[in-house]
C-alpha cells in the first residue's frame, strides 16, 4: 500500500475530526500541515488533474473571502494554482492521499466507505 498522508491544517476542526477518526480505527498516516510546510504546485497539479481543480478551491473560507476582488474574478484553474500556492489555506481540507482515489474533504460515512475492510 502506498503511504497514506493526510493534507490539511493542525487546528482546523475538519481536520481534527478526521485525524480522530484515523486514529480511532488504527489506521497509520503521515500528517503534512500545508499551512506551516506549504504545499508544492506538482502536488496541486496531480491533485487537481484526479478530482478538478474545483472541488479542491475552498471558496467558502476566510481566505479565499479576503483576497481582491480582483483574485477572486475569472478563476480558472492556473488563477486558482497560484492561489492555493500562495495562500494554502484556500486549499479544501483535509486531503487524504492513500493507495485508492484522492479524499477531499470529510465525512465519516465517505471515510469508513472506502477505507474500511
Amino acid at each position: 500500500m502506498a503511504a497514506t498522508i493526510l493534507y490539511g491544517i493542525r487546528n482546523c476542526d475538519t481536520v481534527r475530526a478526521a485525524r480522530a477518526w484515523l486514529a480511532a480505527r488504527h489506521v497509520a498516516y503521515d500528517f503534512h500541515d500545508y499551512k506551516t510546510a506549504g504545499i508544492d504546485r506538482g502536488r496541486l497539479e496531480r491533485w487537481c488533474k484526479e478530482r478538478g481543480w474545483e472541488t479542491l478551491f475552498n471558496r467558502a473560507g476566510t481566505t479565499f473571502r479576503k483576497l481582491p476582488d480582483g483574485d477572486k474574478r475569472d478563476l480558472n484553474q492556473a488563477k486558482a494554482l497560484a492561489l492555493m500556492v500562495a495562500h494554502p489555506s484556500i486549499i479544501k481540507r483535509p486531503v487524504l492521499e492513500w493507495s485508492g482515489p484522492l479524499l477531499v474533504g470529510f465525512t465519516p460515512e465517505s471515510y469508513a466507505r472506502l477505507l474500511t475492510p
